[in-house]
């Protein structure tokens, strides 16, 4: 068992299939030593986590959400290195959108889910630039989807 598989476990966590795209995109582009990760949305294995931050959702529910997309992403980026998740060198960036009402300003706490997931699983090869936004609605409702570049080896 590798590393980060050994971390993962430590975590409880068991990384689910990668989910399939929903529209005409690809899940994920390998170009150089980069590997960009389409949108993961809050998606667990009780199903898709939809709501708005502010709204029907608080904080702690919306950070739990973006924990599910940081897991799909590495679901994801398990894919796109052959199972080999001890090739990953960096994750470079996260793209964090949260479905929220005009008066939940909490964006980055939310995102923090999956920002901290990565830094728990990686370690310092973790640590990423992010930007995090909110908008009106995610696709299929989601509360929370986030996107990824990573470098690999």
């Amino acid at each position: 068992m590798s590393a980060i598989e050994a971390r993962l476990a430590e975590l409880g966590i068991s990384l689910p299939e990668p989910v399939a795209p929903v529209a005409n995109y690809v899940p994920f582009v390998r170009t150089g030593n980069q590997v960009f990760l389409s949108g993961q949305v809050s998606i667990g294995p009780d199903g898709l986590v939809a709501g708005t931050l502010g709204g029907d959702m608080d904080l702690e529910a919306g950070q739990a959400a973006a924990r599910l997309c940081g897991i799909n992403l590495i679901a994801q980026m398990k894919a796109a290195c052959e199972g080999d998740l001890e090739r990953v060198k960096r994750v470079v960036r996260l793209g964090g959108f949260v479905a929220a009402a005009p008066s939940f300003t909490d964006i980055p706490k939310v995102v923090n889910g999956c920002s901290d997931l990565m830094v728990d699983v990686f370690g310092d090869k973790g640590r990423h630039a992010r930007s995090a936004v909110s908008c009106p609605v995610l696709p299929l409702g989601a509360a929370v989807e986030v996107d990824a570049v990573f470098e690999i080896a």
